[in-house]
């Protein structure tokens, strides 16, 4: 009939406000909702924030004032750290942006409606790119904050800098976000999404060989090492020529250092909005064309490729010394972690940044004039710290949303004669031994690449073994305690406001555990290297106070978790 082609003509001109809108309704509602506790917990998380961000601010000021003091060279040492940290960031945020995207533009619960109903893609492309652009770089544009601030410090600028910092930050977060989510958007129209873990793997190896080129490319570990040079020269000419001049991150880098110097930005700044530019409205020509039949490939049933079994399965039964009951929990929350594939296509990106992380330990400069025994042992123990950062997010991650992932299904539990410390139990436990496992083999391997010595070896792996578990039992309890059941992206739960509230707790835990035994084990290193005077039992207190600290952090939580699900009610 004539009618029906008119209404795809005149679509109306929705706007991609118009559809987040609804997601800040309801944003701005629970704001709203005040709840016995809220202002004390806002209270401690504004400060616990106001706090870390100071931290973060000093610790920065004070490096590149300790920079700039060095003759000649201390302008050109600032802008090549500025031009790594944000060449790290853009990695992250590339491999962030582009699960992110798999999730919000393929597989969000909404899409089901928003593709039946009449709205211009190019509203919709424009909505799902804030949306993955916003979830995907907060905790990074948090972080650039104090650093960036930092700067304008050091370099005595004006107020105009904060609004040229904005200027500058808006492409570079936006840029990641459009590569992201073209490169996702032809994956999938490539790839049958049945076979999306397929997919995955083609986006980890993409993204392994590009991390690494990149990171090779910067060469880091040559600034610290200014022996390799042939001569002084040669040094400054590496300061002074950019590692990767067709990368954002060299040229937000190039940006922020001319603005403060007082020279020309025009060229980097227009190099900057024109590929974000560029890369926005080429995602959103391609998205018009291709995004409709990607969703639909991408809500095809996976192939059943269930043989006949006879007899129970195997996992079953190694299972089965933990009652019927453990064992059904445990096997619940595996089946539910390998059907939603917005939960482990998060290891993707977790398991890229694990392989340049490992890849590029044995980089770091372990010998010279400048490389102490004191030094040599403490390194090991900064890598326990950051080992430790890892574990914590791939906490927040997974274990942090477990408690929400069972939305409607946690009443009929509730509601049922099982024990709440049952379910939290396996909760525990299936995200403790994977975590358990993968810090042995992470600190394990960095360890034997730093070649440090048994003691030291050995008091990490029990440092970072003991971390585990107070981790896994905060990301779970904090979780219990700021449930989002409604949610409709399991990617954007670690997000929220419990998100945060437990990695700014994990980092002060894992920065007290890591001090605690770092200090005392390389001091008694070093003391034994120089044959000075040692007595063993001065490590006795700090390792003790670290084990109490673990403990602490380990119970108390689960406690708290599990009264806080026996006062849910049962309706």
């Amino acid at each position: 009939m004539p009618e029906a082609a008119a209404p795809v003509a005149s679509l109306p001109a929705t706007t991609a406000w118009q559809l987040l809108e609804p997601k800040w309704q309801m944003a701005r509602h629970r704001m709203r909702r005040h709840e016995k506790g809220d202002i004390r917990r806002m209270l401690v998380v504004a400060t616990l924030g106001a706090l870390f961000w100071l931290a973060a601010f000093a610790i920065s000021l004070k490096l590149l004032r300790y920079f700039r003091s060095a003759e000649d060279i201390g302008a050109l040492l600032a802008a090549k750290l500025l031009s790594m940290i944000l060449l790290s960031f853009g990695s992250i945020l590339l491999l962030s942006n582009t699960i992110a995207a798999l999730s919000n533009f393929f597989l969000a619960r909404d899409l089901d409606q928003l593709a039946a109903a009449p709205i211009r893609a190019g509203a919709l492309y424009r909505a799902r790119l804030l949306e993955t652009a916003l979830h995907s770089s907060w905790m990074v544009a948090l972080l650039l904050i104090p650093l960036v601030a930092a700067y304008g410090v050091a370099y005595k600028a004006n107020a105009s800098f904060v609004l040229f910092a904005t200027a500058v930050l808006v492409p570079f977060l936006m840029i990641p976000a459009a590569a992201g989510s073209t490169v996702t958007l032809l994956l999938v129209n490539v790839f049958p999404a049945r076979r999306t873990r397929d997919l995955l793997s083609v986006i980890t190896a993409m993204a392994v060989c590009g991390l690494v080129l990149m990171f090779r490319a910067a060469r880091p570990e040559q600034l610290a090492r200014p022996e390799g040079f042939q001569n002084f020269v040669q040094f400054i000419a590496a300061l002074d020529t950019p590692s990767s001049p067709w990368l954002p991150s060299e040229w937000v880098a190039e940006s922020i250092v001319k603005f403060l110097d007082g020279r020309s930005v025009w060229s980097p700044m227009l190099r900057l909005w024109g590929v974000a530019t560029l890369l926005i409205v080429v995602g959103q020509l391609l998205h018009g064309r291709g995004w409709h039949r990607a969703y639909s490939m991408a809500q095809e049933g996976a192939n059943s490729r269930a043989k006949q079994r006879t007899g129970r399965p195997f996992l079953d039964r190694m299972l089965s010394f933990l009652g019927t009951t453990r064992r059904e929990l445990v096997l619940k929350e595996l089946r539910v972690f390998m059907r939603d594939s917005t939960q482990w296509s998060q290891l993707v990106m977790l398991a890229v940044l694990l392989v340049v992380y490992v890849a590029n330990v044995r980089y770091l400069p372990l010998s010279g004039a400048g490389m102490t025994e004191l030094l040599r042992n403490v390194i090991p123990f900064l890598n326990l710290a950051l080992a430790g950062f890892v574990l914590a997010s791939i906490a927040a991650r997974f274990v942090f949303p477990s408690v929400s992932l069972e939305g409607r299904a946690l009443w009929l539990l509730r509601s049922s004669p099982l024990r709440m410390s049952d379910l939290l139990w396996a909760k525990f436990w299936v995200g403790a031994v994977p975590l358990l496992m993968l810090a042995l083999v992470l600190v394990g391997c960095t360890n034997l690449m730093l070649g440090v010595r048994t003691f030291v070896h050995i008091v990490s792996l029990t440092a970072i073994t003991a971390l585990v578990f107070p981790l896994t039992a905060l990301a779970l309890s904090y979780g219990t305690f700021y449930p989002q059941f409604d949610t409709e992206n399991a990617a954007q739960i670690p997000t929220s406001f419990g998100g945060l509230l437990f990695m700014m707790t994990a980092i002060v835990l894992i920065g007290a555990v890591a001090y605690l035994t770092g200090r005392p084990a390389a001091r008694f290193v070093v003391a034994e290297h120089f044959g000075w005077a040692r007595t063993p039992t001065d490590m006795l207190l700090p390792f003790a106070l670290a084990a109490t600290a673990c403990v602490a952090a380990t119970v108390a939580p689960l406690m708290m978790a599990r009264r806080r699900l026996d006062a849910t009610e049962r309706a």
